[in-house]
């Protein structure tokens, strides 16, 4: 199981390099819509849509969804970041409510859990997701953004689950993921500090270790509200993953939880705080 974990993260990130570092801006935006459109797939599983006809009206309103964004985005011509900041900060502060729902769970489950709901907040915080990486990536030097926000969410994931297995005694939602830890949680950030050692020579003398912690601590906090809604909506339907589409891994879903929360409050960030 291991292994074929570890083969399938290096073929995810040997195949996200290439793309992200042999594509311009806006044909990577393209080439992620696939992706988008399976995640779409597995949060119809999540919101228990049964059949294949009312799949495929649903992965059509999410392809619809990005397309209306991505022409009022302007993202074919000059992209238009104030409208994108506009939507970055929407996202942020629906992920802020979310979070209200996942320390409240299982009684908030009544605000959420009904399928319309449901359904509509997939196409929200999908689309969210495809606009902040594109917004991201058009950015100046937004190819090493996007991997610096993804390493962010990443440097989370594994010194959280480093931390936890060493560590870990203290449930940090035990009714939402038995298995995540305060022990974890706190290994992450630290992970981050680490990270944040690591990339302060490397920047301009302009960026301050302040500026670093502004963008990366928040960011990496919201990787795990991501993670703990994710878990939430699988605890709620019962499912371990939301599908076997990645060896090792499960579904797209549980690679991009994270993501999903972080990309929208990165982009919001960086672009409030620059020049970092």
């Amino acid at each position: 199981m291991l292994k074929q974990r570890v083969i399938t993260a290096v073929m995810l990130v040997t195949g996200f390099l290439l793309l992200l570092f042999n594509t311009d801006a806006l044909w990577f935006s393209l080439a992620v819509v696939p992706i988008v459109l399976l995640a779409g797939w597995e949060w119809s599983n999540l919101t228990v849509i049964r059949t294949s006809i009312g799949k495929f009206f649903y992965l059509l309103a999410l392809l619809l969804c990005l397309a209306t964004a991505a022409l009022w985005l302007n993202l074919f011509d000059s992209l238009n970041v104030s409208r994108g900041q506009d939507f970055a900060l929407l996202a942020s502060i629906l992920w802020a409510v979310i979070f209200l729902w996942v320390q409240g769970y299982p009684s908030s489950a009544i605000l959420w859990s009904a399928k319309p709901v449901l359904a509509g907040l997939g196409l929200l915080l999908l689309t969210f997701t495809w606009l902040a990486i594109s917004l991201i990536v058009h950015l100046p030097d937004g190819q090493w953004l996007l991997l610096l926000a993804v390493g962010v969410v990443a440097v989370a994931d594994i010194g959280g689950y480093v931390a936890g297995n060493l560590f870990g005694k203290h449930k940090l939602a035990s009714v939402i993921s038995p298995g995540k830890t305060w022990e974890g949680f706190l290994g992450g950030l630290f992970f981050q500090l680490i990270l944040i050692a690591i990339l302060l020579p490397l920047m301009p003398a302009s960026v301050s270790i302040l500026s670093l912690l502004l963008l990366v601590i928040p960011v990496s906090l919201y990787s795990v509200l991501g993670d703990l809604f994710e878990s939430m909506l699988k605890r709620q339907q019962g499912v371990k993953d939301s599908s076997q589409i990645l060896p090792g891994h499960g579904g797209v879903l549980d690679r991009i939880d994270g993501l999903m929360a972080a990309l929208p409050l990165f982009a919001l960030l960086f672009l409030l705080l620059s020049p970092l």
